[in-house]
């Protein structure tokens, strides 16, 4: 690179590096802050701005162009990468101070998630072809999302070893490496029993596979994989949702059951309890609806 931007790309890999190894951040997290920071080293050189000179005023002029491009919760993100990757420019002496601490992060409005019912994830469940080894792989992964709240990128790094089939516990390792302990229901069980026994053998053989989901090569089934599966699934029954959907159709039936914010907090492995308070929108017409059903024998107060 010109303009005093010469070895940017070299400082961004140094960066990534100690994301990962040092400030032990997921390597999604990671990946992530590493894409922002490309974004401005771009804006850097299209616009003659070198590195060791980037100011206050140079990134509230990158910021306020970003904003044309990206939602709130997006550039909020990406201050973040940049005000960790001032920190680490200053750490290294490459600034003499994080002047990106100046900079003030919008206050994003998250969009309440979007919540299927029993009926819908059941209706979604039943298309799947359970005949052939990958439809049972497909009915225990949806499944388990659905019963222990996983994210995505925790059902496809999910290891055998920490499947405890008995006990229906599953060890989880998610966001920041943060462990976590979640149990599965019955309807779970019996699909991942399944896939266990007669599946998954089938496809990767006697091959040490650690994974506990394959693709139909036997290698770990990716992110990219389970959403395009299961947008298939959900395109078979006319339905808009996303993989995660599952999980936050997980925490609202929980709380809607009667569950406790403190305990779903837990289930979900957030750090922060105002994350799962976003589930309380649920309606108070949907709540004595969900309370019926799993409480059927409570009588009603009378009017």
């Amino acid at each position: 690179m010109e303009n005093g931007n010469k070895g940017f790309s070299t400082i961004i890999t140094g960066f990534y590096d100690e994301l990962v190894t040092i400030e032990r951040k997921s390597p999604l997290t990671a990946e992530t802050y590493r894409s922002a920071v490309q974004l401005l080293e771009r804006w850097c050189v299209e616009n003659d701005v070198s590195l060791k000179d980037l100011s206050v005023r140079h990134l509230t002029v990158y910021f306020a162009s970003r904003r044309l491009e990206a939602d709130e919760l997006t550039v909020a993100r990406d201050i973040s990468a940049i005000r960790s990757f001032g920190t680490y420019l200053v750490r290294n002496k490459i600034w003499d101070k994080n002047t990106s601490l100046l900079l003030e992060r919008p206050k994003a409005h998250r969009p309440l998630p979007r919540v299927l019912s029993v009926e819908q994830i059941e209706d979604i469940l039943s298309v799947i072809d359970v005949s052939t080894p990958l439809g049972l792989r497909d009915r225990a992964l949806f499944e388990l999302i659905y019963s222990s709240g996983l994210r995505i990128s925790e059902a496809s790094g999910l290891l055998l070893q920490n499947v405890h089939i008995e006990e229906r516990l599953l060890w989880v390792r998610g966001k920041g490496d943060k462990e976590r302990l979640a149990p599965f229901g019955g309807e779970a069980l019996k699909w991942l029993s399944l896939w266990l026994s007669d599946g998954r053998p089938s496809i990767v053989g006697s091959r040490a596979v650690p994974w506990v989901f394959v693709n139909y090569q036997g290698k770990q089934f990716s992110r990219k994989g389970i959403w395009k599966r299961f947008k298939e699934l959900e395109a078979q029954v006319g339905l808009d949702a996303k993989v995660h959907t599952l999980r936050h159709s997980f925490a609202t039936h929980l709380l809607a059951g009667g569950a406790d914010l403190r305990s779903v907090q837990e289930l979900l492995g957030h750090s922060d309890l105002s994350t799962t308070q976003i589930y309380t929108h649920v309606s108070s017409e949907e709540l004595q609806a969900y309370h019926a059903e799993f409480f059927p024998n409570i009588k009603k107060p009378e009017k």
